[in-house]
């Protein structure tokens, strides 16, 4: 990983995973690299993680930063980054990120009604997340960061593999069994 994700990778915060894929091929047009904050649990501080880190990068790093709530049952994006508001359309159908503190955000918080209960199945969850990554007009950007939905299932598997993500940052509480979810399998 060149550019900014190399001094991360060297310090140990963010796992590498572009793997054999080139820059070229990432599925987001005009942005650079994507970095998936996750976790193996709900609750960890995960999305408070991914919000700091974009803004972080954009203020502080003078980036031009994304932010995705990929946590489509539980967005949270929307309250910690003070939004109320719904993305307007692009006359190609595309959704305009929301920006606020120097960050373009996209979350589905920004799509259903305040307090909605959100009940989905597999398939709607994937066509939503599609939704959310492709039909969104990011425009120019240096890093996307991605807020992952909690645990490991399909979502969590498609969204990687579809973003082919730069970096990972795993979030864990200090517990001995909360490390063991997060640490790597060999």
């Amino acid at each position: 990983m060149k550019g900014f994700l190399g001094p991360l990778c060297r310090l140990g915060g963010i796992r590498g995973y572009s793997g054999t894929f080139k820059r070229s091929q990432l599925r987001l047009e005009g942005v650079k690299d994507v970095i998936a904050v996750a976790s193996g649990k709900g609750g960890v501080g995960k999305s408070t993680t991914a919000v700091n880190l974009a803004v972080a990068l954009a203020k502080n790093c003078q980036l031009k930063v994304g932010l995705l709530d990929a946590d489509v049952y539980g967005p949270s994006v929307p309250m910690m980054m003070k939004i109320d508001r719904k993305p307007d359309i692009t006359e190609d159908k595309k959704m305009i990120p929301i920006e606020n503190y120097g960050v373009k955000c996209m979350s589905m918080g920004f799509l259903v009604e305040k307090d909605a209960p959100i009940v989905w199945r597999g398939p709607m969850v994937m066509s939503a997340l599609a939704k959310m990554t492709r039909g969104v007009d990011w425009g120019n950007l240096d890093i996307l960061v991605v807020d992952m939905p909690p645990g490991t299932g399909d979502a969590q598997l498609t969204m990687t593999q579809n973003l082919q993500l730069s970096g990972a940052l795993i979030v864990s509480t200090p517990q001995d069994i909360a490390l063991m979810d997060a640490r790597p399998r060999s």
